[in-house]
């Protein structure tokens, strides 16, 4: 028997129907058409299906579709303003930062919620919050200088709508 979820994805009201047992990333994908929710694992090791579900990052594969009643959920697709791209996506193309992409979303989720809580991380701060995330074609140090490199600019443009009173 179906169930019936009710959850803001992206910041807009989804109404979608799952599996008792369906997982969240399967009903992203499946039911929502969210295909930036990768399946590395499905044991929550990766990092692939990472999102954020009230504001905390968690991994799609361990939460229930049904949990996300009346919960707000934010996936890669919600990162880019329209056409424009999120810091962090221009910065891990400008870093070549990605090779297949399946584990691409995950860490841009993850490297997001990083920089909301500790704007100005230490490489070190930067390699713990992105620990969750596993990539198995590259290694992690354009990843990292990328994280570090939109971190730059996101500080900038914080400084310059401070001082300006919000305007550009």
């Amino acid at each position: 028997m179906s169930l019936v979820v009710n959850s803001t994805i992206n910041g807009d009201p989804i109404e979608f129907s799952c599996e008792p047992d369906e997982t969240l990333m399967d009903a992203l994908r499946n039911r929502v058409g969210l295909k930036g929710v990768k399946e590395g694992c499905g044991t929550g090791d990766c990092g692939a299906c990472s999102i954020r579900l009230d504001g905390a990052l968690v991994c799609s594969c361990l939460v229930l579709g049904a949990e996300a009643e009346g919960r707000s959920v934010e996936t890669v697709e919600g990162m880019s303003d329209g056409p424009k791209l999120h810091v962090l996506q221009s910065k891990f193309l400008e870093h070549a930062a990605l090779q297949c992409g399946v584990c691409t979303p995950g860490f841009l989720i993850a490297a997001q919620a990083l920089l909301e809580k500790n704007p100005t991380p230490t490489e070190e701060e930067i390699r713990y919050g992105l620990a969750g995330n596993l990539c198995r074609c590259t290694g992690y140090d354009k990843i990292v200088r990328a994280v570090q490199d939109a971190a730059k600019v996101m500080n900038k443009s914080s400084k310059r709508k401070k001082t300006s009173g919000g305007k550009k």
